[in-house]
């Protein structure tokens, strides 16, 4: 009989099918949380924190990762210097944290190519920067901004040919194309399930917003879009309808179970209150339901 503490090993019988894995006995999931940068947007913006400040704070509060969104490098939208993306690269690895993906601000709404031109190039460029960062992933918004008299439909048709040369770019730099959902053109799981379907690349996936979905039920558009989810913005609060409420995490981590997601999961405070608290208190409260 083995002891308190043994480990037990498997016997496979030459022939037979081992449900070694299938069982989860001896192989627990390990949930990587990082966080996203928005979390420190008013200090960040104020020049009273730092990237490099915020990487110190995540090495010590105990995240995996980070997701380092591009507003926050000097000079945005310019890109930042080869200096500067590989020292905050160096501190990141010293630190034992995963620079999981970067962002921008585009909008692909309007009608006029030239504008969509500019932002496909702000995309591209911040493509570069995450190449060189070894961040995987680009997060990036189909936009809200054009108030043009277009419908869904055709509006959605040049928003996806627009992300999909973002992709293709993407695909030569190997750094995917996150597309967050984020109650602006996309607003339910039906509008994410159209255009990624128009977008049709592999190179395109979905950051899963799970406070972006304005809905009677949030859990279910979540659980119906978790299945293209490339990354994830994990929210203090959801709304139903148009109503605040706080984020059930036993159901969200069920859900990123259900889909088999591997990767990391960024979480991402916001509103009033002191940001290193409030991230503390979700990280917690996270880790403990990713832990049982």
């Amino acid at each position: 009989m083995a002891g308190i503490g043994s480990v037990v090993t498997p016997v496979i019988v030459k022939g037979q099918k081992s449900d070694y894995k299938s069982s989860g006995q001896f192989s627990p999931e390990k949930f990587r949380l990082s966080l996203n940068a928005y979390s420190f947007d008013k200090p960040l913006r104020a020049g009273t924190f730092t990237i490099s400040d915020m990487l110190d704070f995540c090495s010590e509060t105990g995240f995996d990762g980070v997701d380092l969104t591009g507003y926050y490098f000097p000079g945005y939208p310019a890109v930042p210097t080869d200096d500067y993306i590989f020292s905050v690269k160096k501190k990141s690895f010293l630190l034992g944290l995963y620079i999981n993906g970067t962002g921008v601000r585009n909008d692909f709404t309007w009608s006029d190519p030239q504008k969509r031109n500019e932002e496909k190039k702000l995309v591209k460029d911040w493509i570069v920067v995450a190449q060189k960062l070894g961040a995987p992933s680009i997060r990036i918004f189909s936009g809200n901004l054009s108030k043009e008299s277009y419908t869904w439909k055709e509006r959605a048709k040049w928003i996806a040919d627009d992300i999909r040369e973002c992709a293709e770019y993407g695909k030569e730099h190997g750094v995917m194309i996150a597309l967050q959902n984020h109650n602006d053109f996309i607003r339910n799981a039906s509008e994410v399930e159209e255009l990624l379907k128009l977008v049709d690349s592999k190179w395109t996936g979905l950051m899963l917003d799970i406070g972006s979905y304005h809905t009677d039920d949030p859990y279910d558009d979540i659980a119906r879009t978790s299945k293209y989810a490339i990354s994830w913005q994990l929210k203090e609060n959801v709304f139903i309808n148009d109503k605040q409420v706080e984020t059930d995490y036993s159901r969200i981590i069920d859900i990123v179970r259900q889909c088999k997601y591997k990767g990391y999961l960024p979480l991402e405070t916001l509103g009033e209150g002191d940001p290193a608290v409030k991230i503390e208190t979700l990280l917690k409260k996270v880790r403990k339901i990713t832990e049982t």
